[in-house]
């Protein structure tokens, strides 16, 4: 090991306490890669810090020695984003946890940034209240991650992505200043919304320690459905059909085309079929009840008129938690999916539903001559205009190739990433959903607050 880098691993130590920082194999496997497992890479040291104190040390020190840093919180990103490059620290923020405090009236909380999304769903739900993004990573991926990430997630539809769920936030910029934000007003226009600069920015601008979410009243219920539809003009109209009946109760709206719920349905579900026939696309329907008794004849209309009117061949209304958390299994099988193809390509795409299925179309026909034993498996959230596009190709060396196919086909109209973040794997398609003016203004903010470039150096940029 050089000795600088020796000399600053050893004052690390020194500010972080017992196990405070790792090196060599007792780092593990775990923090080489996210959840892609691509381009595997040891850190050079793993930094554990508890507090936003311990994160400003690191930084201060880290950017006096130009060390560049890797932020990894859950590990669940499918980007490339955490996973380290040659000679990096990887900061990992999997001891900065815990709910500090929750405000009933106020409707909101306080977080620390390693605290699983799924504990911050436990801890508000003995409120009555509910943090409204949900993903089927909750049990794994971390409040901090999904704020650098601006994650979506299942329930867009109705209170949008992590930016609207955020009002205030801590950060520690490259330097070691901790920037606190810590607004817990709904209305507050006083200068510039600082939170902005860095809710979506994947850790390039800094690191998020501690925010201020927004909460919601829980519904009394959820009722789920699952629709079985016999076309794409059909699924939108049922998108349309599901909104004007259900109106802002409609809490998820997700779309699952036939490949993806076969492979759910046939290798992750346990027990019977849904539907005993097969059917070219699949909708799963959510809504937030007040009034659960009026609201599943509400639903129940609504899929009778769906029925009569041709839009669907065939429905069902879970009827228990066990019945609804069996659905929506099917919908979050996509770790699975993602798990069995090798090499797999994971893609985000966001698009206007109105050019969907020519999208799908084009390169469905191009990518074919790529694909191996399997098709493509396509499933999103629909309603915000998110697709999530999962294939493996039969030589490795056509990844490349079909990421030009999948983002190429976007050039001008649509998104390469819709929720999920550029990482390192998207970067060089940058520029299909920016225009050069912007990406000119990214590299000033990144210049200005990281002119050192040690935040996740390579990354978006």
């Amino acid at each position: 090991m050089p000795e600088p880098t020796a000399a600053l691993l050893e004052v690390l130590g020194n500010a972080l306490g017992p196990d405070g920082v790792v090196v060599g194999t007792d780092i593990g496997e775990r923090h080489r890669a996210d959840a892609t497992g691509l381009n595997a890479c040891a850190p050079q040291a793993l930094l554990r810090p508890r507090t936003t104190a311990e994160v400003a040390t690191i930084l201060r020190h880290c950017y006096a020695a130009s060390q560049p840093v890797v932020v990894q919180g859950g590990l669940t990103g499918l980007c490339g984003g955490a996973t380290p490059r040659f000679g990096e620290f990887a900061l990992s923020l999997e001891r900065l946890t815990g709910i500090e405090s929750i405000d009933r009236d106020g409707s909101t909380m306080t977080v620390r940034a390693g605290t699983p999304l799924g504990a911050i769903h436990e801890e508000v739900a003995r409120h009555g209240l509910q943090f409204a993004l949900d993903l089927g990573a909750r049990g794994s991926c971390s409040i901090g991650g999904n704020i650098a990430t601006n994650a979506g997630g299942n329930r867009v539809i109705r209170y949008g992505m992590t930016r609207e769920l955020v009002l205030g936030i801590e950060v520690v910029l490259a330097d070691g200043t901790v920037l606190t934000a810590m607004n817990a007003m709904m209305k507050n226009n006083a200068g510039y919304d600082l939170k902005h600069l860095f809710v979506g920015t994947e850790g390039t601008l800094g690191v998020v320690t501690r925010a201020v979410l927004r909460l919601h009243a829980a519904p009394r219920d959820r009722l789920t459905a699952l629709v079985a539809v016999p076309s794409f003009e059909a699924l939108v109209a049922v998108l349309r059909e599901a909104r004007s009946a259900l109106g802002g109760q409609l809490g998820s709206f997700e779309a699952m085309w036939s490949a993806y719920y076969e492979f759910a349905v046939e290798r992750v579900l346990t027990g019977p079929r849904p539907f005993a026939a097969r059917h070219p696309f699949y909708a799963l329907i959510e809504l937030e009840a007040l009034q659960p008794e009026v609201d599943g004849e509400k639903l129940e209309a609504l899929l009778g008129r769906l029925l009569e009117d041709g839009l669907a061949a065939n429905a069902i209304i879970a009827r228990s938690l066990a019945d609804s958390a069996r659905l929506w299994r099917i919908r979050e099988s996509a770790g699975e999916l993602l798990a069995h193809l090798r090499p797999v390509s994971a893609y985000d795409i966001s698009l206007p539903i109105d050019a969907m299925r020519d999208y799908l179309r084009d390169i469905e026909k191009r990518a074919a001559p790529l694909l191996g034993a399997w098709p493509l498996f396509v499933f999103g959230h629909l309603g915000d205009g998110n697709l999530h596009i999962v294939a493996a190709v039969a030589k490795p060396a056509d990844t490349a190739a079909l990421d030009a196919i999948v983002y190429g086909a976007l050039d001008g109209f649509g998104s390469v990433s819709a929720e999920h973040g550029i990482g390192v794997l998207k970067r060089g398609y940058l520029g299909k959903s920016r225009t050069p003016v912007e990406l000119e203004i990214m590299k000033r903010l990144k210049t200005t607050l990281d002119p050192r470039n040690i935040l996740n150096p390579g990354r978006v940029l």
